[in-house]
């Protein structure tokens, strides 16, 4: 999502700058993203069961569960268009762009150190992550260690935005683990809907087994992906070297500007909130 792109952006690049309107800035950011969050995983979750509904798993008992999701959605939506309201579009524009003038204006390349700083910090959250997980498929540990790497890959997204060598390639290497886990976690909120439709005291009869098809059908693909996860920790691990090893250090020595301008970031964040 582009907005969760530019909430790390503006705190990173705008660190230590005076009159930026960065932290207010951050603030609606923040509230626009998780606005448009709940309802988008519940897009993902009616995704999953029209991948279902092509199997021979119950066409009735997915109906169940497509309107449980449906009716959460609904409500969700009237949260977040409440919440979208209260953000003054115009006036996160204009501290944006009080952010970007500051940041063109500047001429220390602090960010770059702030940013070596985060990346580590963020690296090592990972590989505890990672080890907390271990080998066993415990939801919960599996979701920090989504979490850790996503807020990594963003840190080393600007990074490679600086023309950091081999950054890039460590984008590529933890965006791939991030497929997998965002797919087990799309999967894990799916099968705690099917759960609750299970547990509706108005539940049909005749849709349970049906559902229990459905929750073992999910339970299958979740323990395959894993498995999945559990091969690509040793890549992982490189990964979080190279932040330690080189990545940091080369970013802190660069002063080579951004790629992408924090107006070209901010324009993208509001098309995709449109």
């Amino acid at each position: 999502m582009a907005s969760r792109r530019l909430r790390e952006a503006v705190p990173v690049l705008a660190s230590g700058l005076k009159h930026s309107k960065s932290k207010k800035a951050g603030r609606k950011i923040r509230r626009l993203t998780r606005a448009l969050g709940s309802v988008r995983e519940l897009d993902v979750t009616l995704h999953l069961i029209d991948e279902l509904a092509a199997s021979d798993l119950s066409r009735p008992a997915l109906q169940d569960v497509r309107l449980h999701v449906m009716e959460e959605r609904d409500r969700l939506r009237e949260t977040m268009l409440a919440d979208l309201g209260e953000v003054n579009t115009d006036k996160l524009n204009r501290r944006l762009a009080s952010v970007a003038e500051a940041i063109a204006a500047d001429r220390s390349g602090g960010w770059r150190q702030v940013l070596a700083s985060r990346l580590l910090k963020r690296a090592r959250r990972l590989t505890e992550a990672i080890d907390t997980a271990g080998q066993l498929y415990v939801p919960e540990h599996l979701h920090q260690v989504r979490i850790a790497a996503k807020k990594l890959r963003y840190g080393l997204e600007l990074a490679a935005d600086a023309g950091v060598a081999g950054a890039a390639a460590l984008v590529r290497t933890v965006k791939r683990t991030q497929t997998t886990l965002g797919r087990l976690h799309d999967l894990q909120v799916l099968q705690a809907h099917v759960a609750a439709v299970q547990a509706a005291p108005h539940a049909r009869a005749a849709s349970h087994e049906g559902l229990g098809a459905i929750a073992g059908r999910i339970e299958e693909q979740c323990r395959l992906l894993h498995g999945k996860f559990v091969a690509s920790v040793p890549a992982l691990h490189d990964v979080t070297a190279a932040v330690r090893s080189d990545i940091a250090g080369r970013l802190a020595a660069r002063r080579r500007p951004l790629k992408m301008s924090l107006a070209a970031r901010r324009r993208k964040t509001a098309g995709s909130a449109g």
